[in-house]
């Protein structure tokens, strides 16, 4: 059965034993070894936070759009809680012991992000409530909240650059997506925050194929495989 060991870490030897290294490298133990096998009998939990990560994604970028005459987003705040929120952050968590850093970074500061933005448009939690008196400060400090997901975003797309293409395009779109929202609140603009909830589903459907790419990949039987363009790794 074929596995995302590939995409999900650097080295260049897939092994579970220094046995079965030596036999891929013409004997020779690559230097990485120790930092590249993570046995473990964690599934891939990758699928888990992409599908929690692309459907709330989706569901705000559709309110962004202002979708059926939709024009407040509250509605995502469940979602974001426990779907973008929990899901992506337990993700994050089964990611670390298995050695997939970019993964257990990337899935527990977006369940993070999440969580935090179902904070601010909880109204128990004030936050709102202190800007009711001044708008323009509060699209000042979203924006400025934006601009900080957009830059935890570039380094990710930089940490991906040899990874793979659908993690690649996946970062790419995020991180636009968030600059154009931070401009549309820094502009007060909405036809830049539409362009924003534009970016936003079409980065939701790239992470649904990243995330179905990987549930097939897990499976013995699996009816198709989707690509991701996995880049060649380089043994040292």
């Amino acid at each position: 059965m074929s596995t995302h060991d590939d995409i999900e870490k650097t080295a260049g030897v897939h092994a579970t034993s220094p046995h079965h290294a030596l036999g891929q490298n013409n004997g020779v133990l690559p230097a990485s070894y120790n930092q590249a096998v993570r046995p473990s009998r964690i599934g891939n939990p990758g699928p888990l936070g992409l599908f929690s990560f692309a459907s709330t994604t989706f569901m705000l970028s559709l309110y962004n759009l202002q979708t059926r005459s939709i024009h407040h987003p509250n509605v995502v705040v469940g979602m974001a809680i426990f779907c973008g929120g929990l899901a992506q952050l337990l993700a994050g968590m089964w990611e670390f012991p298995r050695g997939n850093v970019f993964g257990g970074t990337a899935f527990t500061s977006y369940g993070a992000f999440w969580m935090s933005y179902a904070t601010i448009l909880i109204p128990g939690s004030g936050i709102l409530d202190t800007f009711k008196d001044d708008p323009t400060e509060l699209a000042s400090g979203l924006g400025i909240y934006l601009m900080a997901w957009f830059m935890v975003t570039f380094f990710l797309l930089i940490a991906a650059l040899r990874k793979n293409w659908g993690f690649i395009v996946l970062f790419v779109f995020l991180a636009v997506t968030f600059l154009l929202l931070a401009a549309g609140e820094f502009t007060a603009k909405l036809a830049i925050t539409k362009a924003g909830g534009v970016l936003g589903v079409l980065t939701a459907f790239i992470a649904y194929y990243v995330g179905l790419s990987e549930l097939l990949a897990s499976e013995d039987m699996a009816v198709v495989r989707l690509p991701l363009g996995v880049f060649s790794k380089r043994v040292d």
